[in-house]
């Protein structure tokens, strides 16, 4: 009896603590002012990973709490603040380990461009760039690389994964109904290498990506597209061979870049603000606030059914009786003037698709 009444005592102690930590650190993010933006600022541009369309969910605990992610609109957001603010004099753009898709690539590629309209510099310092990171670092006024570093860069390639071998092995055997040629999910599971109709459309898309990768390089370090092609193929490049071969501009460490920056600015002491900071900055505090409001929504995820309960906002994918709820919101809302929807998905059930297609033909012709 003593153990259990001890047992009780302390879940309920742990339990009360919890809540008042989830209350305090509640309280502490909603009361938190904007940060303070000093005079000759260098925002530090720092993207890796997968960029996401929408962040994930913050832990709000002290030691525990992350950086706020960077997302696509968060990305375009800030280059436009920074371009019109006039405490940022520049932005220092650092990709690395980058996993996102060539869509997103070139977003963010045209939002660098975008920015340099400003007349303000954009330098990039890469660490180990790959394909994804130099194309991003190719929109800069200036590319740095670290003495010792290399650029590993060397085209693109598609992969495919396809196990009849192995099932043969264990004894399945895998019938697939095909709808057309060109429908090749269940290959992987039929077949030990590409038909030729997937070849086909893998070649075309490798083929059309590796082109814009090499006429964006071409313009950008003012090569001819075949040079470029040409030197790729040689690739990787030690960094020595990078700035022989004008693929970057400086062999520099950060400190110095950071020198190099301050010298063509020539404002006095740049001060580096990273982007999860200015992130936080208000729009509206720069003048960019509208005279309409626009709906954001994002699909991210799976597509499925869903449940009748779902409103939409879960982070399991997209369903389409939550979305489709959030559609019809957005419809009825007379404040709204506009809607952007963007869809990062693979895909997913088709009657659910169906479904979401047919609300967003009810909300066109409602709403732009």
């Amino acid at each position: 009896m003593a153990k259990f009444l001890f047992g009780l005592i302390t879940g309920v102690v742990l339990s009360v603590a919890g809540l008042l930590l989830l209350f305090f650190a509640l309280a502490r993010t909603f009361r938190e002012s904007p940060p303070v933006v000093a005079q000759n600022s260098v925002l530090q541009l720092h993207l890796s990973g997968d960029i996401p369309e929408r962040p994930p969910v913050e832990i709000p605990f002290g030691a525990l709490a992350e950086r706020p992610a960077a997302t696509v609109t968060g990305v375009w957001m800030t280059l436009r603040k920074a371009a019109v603010d006039a405490r940022i004099k520049a932005v220092v753009l650092e990709p690395e380990s980058l996993s996102v898709g060539w869509g997103k690539l070139e977003e963010f590629r045209a939002d660098l461009e975008r920015f340099k309209k400003s007349g303000k510099p954009l330098f990039a310092f890469l660490k180990t760039p790959g394909a994804r990171e130099y194309y991003l670092a190719s929109a800069a006024d200036r590319i740095y690389l670290g003495p010792t570093d290399w650029v590993n860069l060397k085209g693109m390639r598609v992969e495919l994964m396809y196990f009849k071998k192995t099932l043969d092995k264990i004894g399945v055997d895998v019938q697939v109904e095909h709808d057309g040629k060109y429908k090749d999910f269940g290959d992987m599971f039929t077949r030990t290498s590409m038909s030729p109709e997937t070849q086909e459309v893998m070649t075309g898309i490798v083929d059309d990506l590796y082109g814009n990768l090499i006429g964006r390089i071409a313009q950008a370090r003012q090569k001819p597209p075949e040079a470029v092609r040409a030197l790729i193929d040689q690739g990787p490049f030690l960094a020595n061979d990078a700035l022989h071969d004008g693929l970057v501009d400086q062999l520099r460490y950060e400190d110095q870049m950071f020198a190099d920056l301050q010298q063509k600015v020539n404002s006095g002491e740049l001060h580096r603000l990273s982007t999860g900071n200015y992130q936080k900055v208000p729009p509206d505090s720069l003048g960019l606030e509208g005279r309409h409001r626009i709906a954001m929504l994002v699909g991210d995820g799976t597509i499925t059914r869903g449940a009748a309960g779902d409103d939409g906002v879960s982070d399991d994918g997209i369903q389409a009786t939550g979305f489709n709820k959030l559609l019809r919101r957005i419809a009825g809302d007379a404040s709204v003037d506009g809607v952007v929807v963007r869809i990062d998905s693979p895909g997913g059930d088709a009657v659910a698709s169906d479904e979401i297609w047919r609300e967003m033909n009810l909300l066109s012709k409602k709403k732009p």
